[in-house]
């Protein structure tokens, strides 16, 4: 595991690498708007995808550097996107642009034009909680790469049962997980199961990109 900073136009971001040893893909991967690289979600792919050929790239975005606690505007958090790409995507390899909550709309906003051979997005935040009329359907939608959506069951941001179903992305769900992929203590599913739903579906989807 290394790390290093990245200068980009909305401030220093940081990545934080796990290599594999027979690297044929990048994920580059950042975190949401409540939290950083410490997610549950994240770190477990970071122990798990090297061994399967997928270099991680833990990536935190300018405010997150900074020590700011609060996210800055879209626009913003892309900006620092773009800014980290040269850098994952120097090696050569596919990268798939990954994300949780706002970093998983990131990836979909920034996909195309940054040329992701595939997309992540884990808990992608679909409507704000209480407000499904409000829908961000259309920037998942817009990603045009393949993209695997993995969504807590208990999701307030968007339940999977919510999502489109027109076959333009793949829907992993985790059993009674919520927005963090916690798992309440009455589900038939514990936490380190719940972790690993997450995981395999990721192996397994990684493993069918070309």
């Amino acid at each position: 595991m290394t790390t290093e900073i990245i200068a980009t136009d909305a401030g220093d971001a940081r990545i934080t690498w796990h290599p594999a040893k027979k690297a044929r893909l990048v994920l580059a991967v950042s975190h949401g708007a409540g939290g950083g690289i410490e997610a549950r979600d994240l770190q477990a792919l970071a122990r798990v995808l090297p061994a399967h050929g997928v270099t991680v790239a833990l990536v935190e975005q300018p405010w997150r550097v900074a020590g700011r606690k609060v996210a800055p505007a879209p626009r913003t958090l892309d900006i620092g996107w773009r800014g980290i790409w040269p850098a994952v995507a120097e090696r050569g390899l596919p990268v798939i642009s990954g994300g949780r909550s706002a970093g998983a709309r990131v990836a979909c906003r920034t996909a195309g034009e940054l040329g992701a051979a595939a997309v992540l997005a884990l808990s992608f935040p679909l409507h704000p909680p209480g407000k499904p009329e409000k829908s961000r359907a259309a920037e998942l939608l817009g990603a045009g790469v393949p993209t695997l959506v993995v969504q807590g069951g208990n999701d307030p941001f968007g339940k999977p049962e919510e999502f489109p179903g027109d076959g333009a992305h793949e829907l992993v769900e985790v059993p009674y997980g919520d927005h963090g992929f916690a798992v309440p203590k009455r589900a038939g599913i514990g936490q380190d199961e719940a972790v690993t739903v997450i995981t395999d579906a990721v192996v397994k989807w990684v493993g069918s990109l070309r």
